[in-house]
């Protein structure tokens, strides 16, 4: 992988390799919070009317490269990029800008893109990614990651779907795309990131060597749209969200301060796939309106060891990783570690385990700040700094938003009861919600009960406004007359030493026509035990821990557990099996 002599080949001065990694950049302290991350938190506050016109690459990335010229921002990267190969790429906003632009003009010139066409991108985390993104900012071109775990009918029903006129892919995903052309009739153009040229592809290297870097940024209202993320329901084919220029390059100043705790002199690394939206929130959005450095580890596949040396070397301060990824690291001992910069931990995209919490805090001295949304909406809610942390809970609602616990007609429930979670749609709703599913008016509409967004999640709110997570409304199992959401099964069972992960589902019952089961990970020393009698003590465990009818009645050890491709344990593929669907 000559990711180096690539990026040299046409802009020579934007790559430094560090002599040594540990050098600190976050010198500047007391920096005074800028402007530009006050003025876009009072309008997710409500305090100020959401701008007219709005384009996250001029309104917020050109503003920091300009404060970066004044001497006004600290001797950060904006962008950081790592492999295994000992290779890294640094940018200023400066740098990140001129190379923006330039991708840009090959946007518009040679893939011949106009301001509304649709772009697909399926990448791995490589740094044309990132310059891609705001070069469909800059040119008003509608940007729409893909994973590169998609396979060819993925592929193909993404381009029928969202009628793309252009695929951005790599080497390893090309032949997958050249197998379904024949059934695109609005593909125009295909760009490859990859160092050879390749038959009917345009390549961006060479492009790159030929393209201008003199841009003039499109004038976008802020509603218009920016983004599209397909997005899986539980059932029929992925749908369509649209995201405006404002609810993504607006939405995010609040979380991105309170939650995720980003000043202009921190380095975030947030470990998702370019193809998850938790990418737009922690490797674009969130920490470039704080003015802080995008940090990217391409990391092919998940290794704890890779993320704990990453962790101790470079001077990463702000941490973001899914509760799986955090379940596997507590595992890996990492008292044998030291991050010495790391200060702040955050985590999202399903529920985190308390026991996973307090085993890190153990560990590594830090606390772990848990925040929950959807691809539809930005941070719905989060622990926020300098609130207290209650483990297990999804913290407190995240302005602009009005976060309710709703029944079925639309109905706000009174604390400790369970229901809905949804946020308050009407007489206003919020700029940073999703502007609709695209092509798909009916599911629009099945969104919303009453005055409210119904997320499609259960929960509870208790007396201090405090969100508890309860399940997937379709994860939810009813075992004669009793409601048992999954997380609380799964959390109970985690804390028993030989448990390493678990998912658990309904399973037939012909007498309570349900029950839990849980399917189980067992942890290295206990693959050996008798499975009888390690089935009655986790049964008696969990008893202990939870009210006693929600103990799993079936309990099925397991190598594995179906995930999605960002990790995320996969219950429906279980349930289905249970169920002989």
């Amino acid at each position: 992988f000559i990711m180096r002599t690539f990026i040299k080949s046409w802009i020579p001065q934007c790559l430094r390799i560090l002599k040594s990694p540990c050098r600190l950049f976050h010198g500047c302290n007391r920096l005074l919070t800028s402007q530009i991350i006050s003025y876009y938190d009072t309008v997710n506050q409500c305090k100020k009317e959401l701008p007219e016109y709005f384009n996250f690459a001029s309104d917020v990335l050109d503003e920091w490269s300009q404060l970066e010229k004044d001497g006004r921002r600290p001797a950060n990267p904006a962008f950081w990029w790592v492999n295994d190969e000992g290779e890294e790429v640094k940018w200023s906003f400066e740098e990140l800008g001129f190379l923006s632009r330039k991708a840009a003009n090959i946007l518009s010139e040679a893939c011949g893109l106009q301001r509304g066409d649709r772009v697909i991108a399926v990448l791995p985390r490589v740094p044309e990614w990132w310059l891609l993104n705001v070069a469909c900012m800059r040119t008003g071109i509608v940007f729409i990651p893909g994973t590169s775990q998609l396979t060819a009918k993925d592929i193909l029903y993404r381009l029928q779907a969202s009628k793309a006129k252009c695929i951005i892919t790599n080497d390893m995903l090309a032949p997958a795309v050249e197998s379904v052309i024949p059934d695109c009739q609005f593909l125009k153009s295909k760009l490859i990131v990859a160092k050879g040229s390749r038959d009917g592809w345009l390549n961006l290297k060479e492009l790159f060597a030929v393209t201008s870097a003199d841009h003039k940024c499109v004038k976008t209202r802020s509603q218009d749209p920016m983004l599209i993320y397909f997005t899986s329901g539980s059932t029929g084919s992925p749908k369509m969200v649209m995201q405006s220029h404002s609810s993504y390059g607006i939405g995010f100043a609040t979380s991105g301060r309170y939650w995720m705790n980003l000043t202009p002199s921190d380095i975030m690394w947030n470990t998702s796939d370019t193809g998850w939206v938790k990418s737009a929130w922690g490797s674009v959005f969130a920490p470039w309106i704080c003015g802080s450095c995008v940090f990217v580890h391409n990391m092919p596949q998940f290794k704890p060891a890779v993320i704990a040396e990453t962790l101790s070397r470079y001077p990463i301060t702000v941490f973001c990783t899914a509760p799986t990824a955090y379940r596997m690291l507590v595992q890996h001992d990492l008292s044998r570690y030291k991050f010495t910069s790391l200060r702040h931990c955050v985590s999202g995209g399903e529920a985190l385990n308390p026991e996973v919490m307090a085993k890190w805090k153990i560990q590594t001295g830090l606390d772990i700040y848990e925040g929950y949304g959807q691809t539809e909406t930005v941070t719905i809610c989060a622990n926020m700094k300098g609130m207290e942390i209650k483990p297990g809970s999804l913290g407190k609602a995240v302005p602009p938003y009005d976060v309710q616990i709703i029944d079925d007609r639309g109905a706000i429930l009174p604390a400790g009861e369970e229901g809905n979670i949804a946020i308050r749609v009407q007489p206003r709703r919020p700029f940073c919600m999703f502007s609709e599913y695209l092509d798909n008016p009916e599911k629009t509409a099945a969104s919303v009960c009453g005055n409210f967004y119904v997320t499609g999640d259960r929960g509870i709110m208790d007396e201090e406004g405090y969100i508890w997570f309860v399940g997937r409304a379709d994860d939810i199992i009813n075992s004669a007359g009793y409601r048992i959401g999954p997380f609380e099964v799964e959390s109970a069972l985690i804390q028993h030493p030989a448990v390493s992960e678990s998912a658990v589902v309904s399973s037939p019952d012909p007498i309570r026509g349900e029950v839990v089961k849980a399917f189980v990970v067992l942890a290295p020393a206990f693959v050996s035990h008798d499975p009888e009698k390690l089935t009655h003590e986790l049964q008696q465990h969990v008893k202990e821990l939870t009210a006693p009818y929600k103990y799993p009645r079936k309990v099925e050890f397991v190598q594995d557990l179906p995930k999605t491709a960002t990790g995320k344990i996969q219950r429906k593929v279980l349930r289905n099996k249970e169920w002989g669907r």
